[in-house]
């Protein structure tokens, strides 16, 4: 059995925790749990307390741990993770910002101990669709690909919701918003199957829906060194919102929408279409394909922390190494930093200047948080989270 312990036992860390608890996690024991408030670590009376970190990493009880605390506390609890030697599954983000993810990785890379599993909680890769996706791209089914557009706006959260936290959207706080705490998974699952762009632009606004400080509307446009373009459009003010990937490549249009995939597919790819054809008006031949999808035989989060087990244990893969969280991070901070400063961005961004900037807007900020006392949440209401 690999002991786990978890830093951070608000609601993600308390669901992770309830996951090994209960067994879904095979391999994996709850052996320790750590958070700064003592409170919080009553719901699980059979595994050792903490509230010092590193008292846990020195304790001799875990194996491996699980970092679930708010986003600044990622790069410091990895760091020292790394040094004790521990094997590390950090919840997204890796860090803040592009430098903090820097640091970490350089950590891991100059470790003495060769044999330590690094990891980032990418769930939605585990999600049959997307690795359906994945395959298709691979394969070279789609053929090239020349424009992709996602628009994820059904991350409509409440003012409550972000009163429910004092760290919670502020830059001190939690250094941004949609871009960090929502988006994430989708920032990449969209370098996972397309690479990263090597231009940004973007635009938005900070706290147009809510009294936040941070950004909470996003539209960016990305360019690929390939000449493919993207556009990725988030927001937390729309509801119902919308989940809409589309994709068009030389065999066709694909969506992916509704957890199903639509693929018209050409006949004839286009440019050998466009290049043949006589007629000035003629579009290809399409099928409507039907591309079937698996259903998920396992829970995202406890497939993530499965695999994690299996590689500490020295079976398997990682669903996602620890080492590729910096580039969804990377992604983010390129839109944001375009927003801010008015400009295209050319990639790699310069993670100096994104963390001078953060700096800046953290050492300006007059903002007043409001606050509210959220109790505790329940798994039916973390499930509306996703």
């Amino acid at each position: 059995m690999i002991r786990i312990g978890i830093v951070g036992i608000g609601a993600m860390g308390a669901g992770h925790a309830n996951q090994i608890a209960s067994g879904a996690v095979p391999g994996a024991e709850l052996a320790a749990v750590c958070d700064a408030d003592s409170k919080r670590l009553e719901a699980f009376p059979d595994t050792e307390h903490f509230t010092d970190h590193k008292k846990m990493f020195d304790s001799g009880a875990i194996d491996a741990v699980m970092i679930a605390t708010p986003h600044y506390f990622h790069t410091p609890l990895s760091l020292d993770a790394i040094q004790a030697g521990i094997h590390l599954l950090v919840d997204k983000p890796l860090g803040v910002h592009k430098a903090d993810c820097e640091r970490t990785i350089k950590a891991y890379e100059d470790r003495d101990r060769q044999d330590l599993v690094f990891a980032v909680m990418f769930n939605q890769r585990t999600r049959p669709i997307y690795r359906k996706l994945k395959s298709l791209i691979d394969n070279g089914e789609l053929g090239k690909i020349r424009r992709i557009n996602w628009t994820i706006t059904d991350w409509f959260r409440s003012e409550f919701y972000f009163r429910a936290g004092g760290w919670r959207a502020t830059w001190k706080g939690e250094g941004g918003g949609v871009l960090l705490n929502q988006c994430p998974h989708q920032l990449d699952l969209m370098q996972w199957l397309f690479g990263m762009p090597c231009r940004v632009r973007s635009f938005g606004a900070l706290g147009k829906y809510h009294e936040i400080e941070v950004e909470d509307e996003v539209t960016s446009y990305l360019e690929y060194p390939d000449g493919t373009t993207g556009v990725f459009i988030a927001s937390t003010g729309e509801a119902p919102g919308t989940n809409r990937l589309e994709i068009a490549a030389e065999r066709g249009r694909l969506i992916i929408e509704n957890d199903e995939i639509s693929w018209l597919r050409n006949e004839i790819p286009t440019a050998e279409f466009s290049s043949s054809t006589t007629e000035r008006f003629a579009k290809p031949p399409v099928w409507e394909v039907r591309v079937p999808v698996e259903e998920a035989t396992v829970q995202e989060h406890a497939a993530v922390i499965g695999a994690f087990v299996k590689a500490v244990s020295g079976e398997g893969n990682l669903i996602a190494e620890g080492i590729e969280g910096i580039r969804s991070v990377e992604l983010g901070n390129a839109m944001l930093y375009s927003m801010l400063k008015d400009t295209t961005v050319e990639m790699p961004l310069d993670g100096a200047a994104y963390e001078s900037m953060l700096n800046e807007l953290i050492e300006n900020s007059n903002f007043e948080k409001k606050t509210v006392d959220p109790g505790i949440a329940s798994a039916d209401e973390m499930s509306k989270s996703f």
